[in-house]
């Protein structure tokens, strides 16, 4: 176990219960576990089930060993890790005692509850009279055998209210720990409001807006090719070798060969069969005639549509999956720096969430930069990776790109649409989004 609240000093000294759900036929109810236990000053609950259970029993497995000191053998058992959180006020308690543990001594004598409306329970044995069918006024519903009492506490305020006028010194110090640790709303709510308040009489408006817009700006970059903003020329603000390490470019020899060797009937048939992205297909046709620029471009492209194509994917579950063509490097870090780990139905799987989407469409762009002299066409790449055109604005203007309509470009002159992305130093400097986008008409 684990408690939310501090670092047990004495674990020998509490004790636990353990709880479990009475369906054990449920698939799932038949797993659930509920953790109760008692100190001095507090109790604790924790279960293995609600919101506040511990990610790492998801992700890792837990072993508890029993040493047997005669044989001198370990036996190993599944164990889970449980969070103990203190139980405070405003949750429902079942609780089964005794009469003799709860009921005061003044209600056994025949002192009726100063809570009750009227006299319905009348305590002198501490069993309960024939004929009393009435309900606690205070709220505590009272099922009673002969020595047996269970109370259903419906609000605990009312519960407080008994156990300091008849409660033990055990729960009275309990109670009293519990309202120091409470927060009452009203007051939080005052307190965060005045903050509030002072915050923006102090920075203002304006500074506060900007302070927001900075902090998605550091929360996107966390996506993108790392940034050389004193950079001297345009091909060291996002640097080769941050996209695609020596060795990576090296392993990337042998696969690009078919893109070195290519023709253009080899080009019109694979742009007929859609084999490859548009942006790919269009640099083909351009390949440089020299050799080794030649093989370079290759190289590039051959990696970029790998990217594309990767993008496509959202479950990853084969450890190869663009097939035995792509070098074992290559796919070690496709895996590695543009999927996230989820933990599914038993197992952890890789998954290119929307977050990695973006991460790779940054990366797409950077390469496409050094490919075309760091001027390509955004909705090229945008049609390419099934985006949206403002997300894809978004990547553009956060890599610090100068984006302008395509008007005149080969093959786009009657086109309006495409934009253009320019990688050009000084760098523009990041600006604070001012007004939201517009809203649909419906």
């Amino acid at each position: 176990v684990r408690f939310s609240n501090g670092r047990l000093q004495r674990p020998d000294s509490l004790r636990f219960t353990a709880f479990r759900d009475r369906d054990r036929a449920h698939p799932r109810k038949k797993h659930r576990r509920i953790l109760v236990s008692e100190t001095e000053r507090l109790s604790y609950v924790g279960d293995n089930f609600s919101g506040g259970v511990m990610k790492c029993n998801s992700l890792c497995r837990y072993f508890v060993g029993v040493l047997n000191k005669d044989s001198g053998q370990m036996e190993v058992y599944d164990a889970e890790m449980f969070n103990m959180q203190p139980l405070l006020s405003g949750r429902r308690v079942l609780c089964s005692v005794t009469a003799a543990e709860f009921i005061p001594s003044a209600w056994r004598k025949g002192i009726p509850c100063p809570l009750l409306p009227r006299p319905c329970v009348m305590w002198k044995t501490g069993k309960r009279k024939q004929g009393d069918t009435g309900e606690c006024g205070c709220g505590v519903c009272l099922s009673l055998s002969a020595e047996r009492v269970q109370f259903w506490l419906v609000s605990l305020t009312q519960m407080d209210l008994c156990i300091e006028a008849f409660g033990t010194s055990k729960q009275k110090r309990a109670l009293s720990a519990r309202r120091m640790n409470t927060v009452a709303n009203d007051v939080l709510t005052t307190a965060v409001t005045k903050a509030a308040a002072n915050v923006i009489d102090t920075k203002g408006v304006t500074a506060l807006i900007q302070d927001v817009a900075q902090e998605d700006v550091q929360n996107i970059s966390v996506l993108l090719p790392p940034c050389n903003e004193d950079a001297d020329k345009p091909q060291d603000v996002y640097k080769f070798e941050d996209i695609l390490s020596p060795a990576e470019y090296e392993a990337l020899r042998v696969p690009a060969m078919v893109f070195v060797n290519i023709t253009p009937e080899e080009i019109a048939k694979r742009t007929e069969d859609k084999s490859h992205c548009s942006f790919v297909l269009e640099e083909l046709k351009d390949l440089p005639a020299q050799e080794k620029s030649r093989d370079h471009k290759a190289r590039c492209l051959w990696f970029l549509d790998t990217l594309v194509k990767f993008s496509y994917m959202k479950v990853i579950k084969k450890k190869n999956p663009m097939g035995p063509e792509c070098p074992h490097i290559i796919s070690k870090k496709l895996m590695k720096d543009f999927t996230s780990l989820t933990y599914n139905n038993g197992s952890v799987q890789n998954l290119v969430s929307a977050s990695m989407k973006a991460k790779i469409a940054a990366y797409i762009l950077a390469l496409a930069l050094h490919i075309s002299d760091f001027q390509t066409d955004l909705t090229v790449l945008q049609n390419d990776l099934k985006l949206h055109e403002s997300r894809m604005m978004d990547i553009a203007k956060a890599m610090r790109l100068k984006v302008s309509k395509a008007k005149g470009l080969p093959g786009h002159e009657n086109d309006q649409n495409h934009k253009l992305g320019t990688l050009s130093l000084p760098l523009p400097v990041q600006k604070a989004a001012v007004s939201q986008r517009k809203r649909k008409k419906m």
